[in-house]
């Protein structure tokens, strides 16, 4: 076999995506703080109420995650961060397609769009409340403008490093405005797009869970007033873990369709 078939050939790693180190490094760290966490209440010097031992977590999760309220609570959270998602996506995709070919509008959204981003989600939430008939539906939109933002950033930042030289030899080619866009920008930004969406269905979820402690309703953020309510330490770990664990999966499979949609590119 020659060098160049050497090379050519796909390493294991390459084609299914698996790489051990991915799996052992974050096991290790979570057991590492698992093992200083033990440490620290061994001596039963920190009270349960400020920091619970694991074991005491443990016990609460089995208790929590045995019933149906936690899981309805949950499965709420998640279907309003994935309305805000959505509709956040629907709103930000094409106004980023617009601020990139539009330098009027591009000029004159920037810096409301800069400012959008220092009103903090607790303030809005009210206002929410106030201007929309449901709080279901303030909470979804609560998520949308949560999402909004990193979306439009990271596809008008993808749009902007587009190589020029492939689109103009596809212009040069008899590309139109349309053929270029769905031919070459959507599939060549897409990468760009998928990260917005990796960092912004995480904010999606702290959105829905910040909404529901303000407004109220029967998502992970009511469930988390009420656990503070009763001083039930264990009870809001266990739910703050959930939350993080479910946002983590998102987050990792969202990445690997970035990965495979770069690798899909450069094919």
């Amino acid at each position: 076999m020659s060098m160049s078939q050497n090379r050519a050939t796909p390493t294991f790693h390459a084609v299914s995506g698996f790489r051990p180190l991915n799996v052992i490094a974050p096991l290790s760290l979570a057991l590492l703080i698992v093992a200083v966490w033990f440490l620290a209440t061994s001596s039963g010097n920190i009270p349960t109420f400020i920091l619970p031992r694991p074991s005491d977590v443990v016990s609460s999760g089995v208790e929590l995650l045995s019933g149906k309220t936690f899981w309805v609570c949950l499965g709420n959270t998640l279907l309003a961060a994935a309305g805000g998602t959505v509709l956040g996506l629907i709103v930000s995709v094409p106004l980023s397609f617009a601020i990139h070919h539009l330098r009027l509008l591009n000029a004159a959204v920037q810096p409301f769009l800069g400012a959008s981003q220092a009103v903090p989600a607790v303030a809005l939430a009210p206002l929410l409340l106030i201007w929309l008939p449901t709080p279901r539906l303030a909470i979804a939109m609560l998520c949308a403008l949560m999402v909004f933002f990193p979306i439009l950033v990271s596809t008008t930042v993808g749009l902007h490093h587009l190589n020029a030289s492939i689109l103009e030899a596809a212009k040069l080619d008899g590309a139109g405005t349309w053929d270029l866009l769905r031919y070459m920008e959507i599939p060549l930004v897409l990468p760009s797009l998928l990260g917005g969406i990796r960092n912004g269905v995480t904010l999606s979820i702290t959105g829905a869970v910040v909404g529901e402690m303000v407004i109220g309703g029967h998502g992970m953020g009511t469930l988390i007033t009420l656990q503070s309510h009763n001083v039930d330490t264990p009870g809001m770990f266990v739910s703050l873990i959930m939350i993080c664990t479910v946002a983590a999966l998102i987050y990792l499979g969202v990445y690997r369709l970035e990965r495979h949609s770069k690798t899909v590119n450069a094919v």
